[in-house]
C-alpha cells in the first residue's frame, strides 16, 4: 500500500481515494484491472501518480467499486477538461497541465499562457479566413490556459522573450501597454521567472521558431515547435536534446531576471 496524503493536492486526493475503495472493496491492483478492462500496472501507475487516468478508466472504476460518480468528480478537480483550442494543439495543453516546468522561448508573440485578451484577439482576428466564432473560441481557449497557473501545484516557468516582441504594435498603443504592463505582473509570480533577449544578441539558434520544454521533476520529456501551417508536439530524445540545447544557447544572451523587468516597463512606458 502507498502512502499518499490526501491532502496534497487534487491529484493526490483521486490517488488516495481510488487506493482506499479499492481496498475497502478487498481487490488487488490486477483483480481491479481486470474488471475494468485495464492493466494491474495502470491501476497501480495511477495510485501512484505517475500517470493521469481517462475519464473512461475512472467512469469504470466507479462502477466497479460502486461509488455513485464520487471518482468522477475528483477527477474534474484534478484534470479540469482542457480549453477549446485547434485539434494540433489539444495534445500539448494536457502536457502543459502535466508539466512541473516549463521553459518557453518566443521570438514574435508574447507567449499565449501572458496574453491578454485584446492582444490575443487582435493576434487571432488577422489568421486568413478565420470566422468571428472561431476567433471566440480561440480568445477563450487561450484565457483559460492561464489557468495553469493558478491550479494546485502550478508549474515553474521560465520564459525567453525577444526584445522585437515588446516593440512590436499588435494591436496599437493601448492594447500594447495593457500587454506589457500584464506581463509585468505576471514577471512577478512566484513561480514565473521572464528574461528578455536584447537587440543586439547572439540568438541566432532562436530565430527559427518559438518553442516550449515541458519538464517533469528536473527532466524534459516533451517539446511543442510552432511551426506554419500547425505547431507539433513531440517526444523524441533527439529532438528533445536538440531544443534543450538551444534553449540553454539562447537564455546565456538574455537580461538578467531584474534588468528584463526594466527592459519591460521602459516598452511599456514608450506605447502611450
Amino acid at each position: 500500500m502507498t502512502k499518499i496524503n490526501p491532502e496534497g493536492s487534487a491529484t493526490a486526493r483521486f490517488a488516495y481515494e481510488l487506493q482506499r475503495h479499492r481496498i475497502l472493496a478487498g481487490l488487488t491492483q490486477a483483480e481491479l484491472g481486470r474488471r475494468i478492462g485495464f492493466s494491474g500496472s495502470l491501476v497501480g501507475a495511477v495510485e501512484n501518480m505517475k500517470r493521469i487516468p481517462s475519464e473512461d478508466f475512472t467512469r469504470r472504476c466507479d462502477g466497479v467499486l460502486a461509488l455513485d460518480g464520487a471518482l468522477l468528480a475528483l477527477h474534474a478537480d484534478a484534470w479540469p477538461p482542457p480549453p477549446p483550442v485547434p485539434d494540433h494543439f489539444r495534445d500539448w495543453t494536457m502536457e502543459e497541465r502535466r508539466a512541473t516546468a516549463l521553459r518557453m522561448w518566443d521570438p514574435l508573440l508574447v507567449p499565449g499562457i501572458f496574453q491578454t485578451e485584446p492582444y490575443a484577439r487582435h493576434v487571432f482576428e488577422r489568421a486568413p479566413g478565420i470566422t468571428p466564432d472561431q476567433v471566440e473560441e480561440r480568445v477563450v481557449g487561450r484565457m483559460r490556459r492561464k489557468e495553469v497557473l493558478t491550479r494546485e501545484n502550478a508549474p515553474a516557468v521560465l520564459s525567453l522573450i525577444d526584445e522585437g516582441v515588446l516593440r512590436r504594435p499588435i494591436g496599437g498603443c493601448a492594447v500594447m501597454r495593457g500587454q506589457l504592463e500584464y506581463l509585468l505582473e505576471m514577471a512577478r509570480h512566484p513561480k514565473v521567472v521572464i528574461q528578455i533577449v536584447p537587440f543586439d544578441s547572439a540568438a541566432i539558434p532562436g530565430l527559427l521558431a518559438a518553442f516550449v520544454i515541458a519538464e517533469q521533476r528536473g527532466t524534459p520529456y516533451t517539446v511543442y515547435v510552432d511551426s506554419v501551417p500547425d505547431g507539433r508536439t513531440m517526444s523524441e530524445r533527439s529532438v528533445i536534446a536538440s531544443l534543450t540545447a538551444r534553449y540553454d544557447a539562447i537564455r546565456a544572451e538574455a537580461h538578467s531576471r531584474s534588468m528584463s523587468l526594466r527592459v519591460i516597463q521602459e516598452a511599456a512606458d514608450k506605447w502611450t
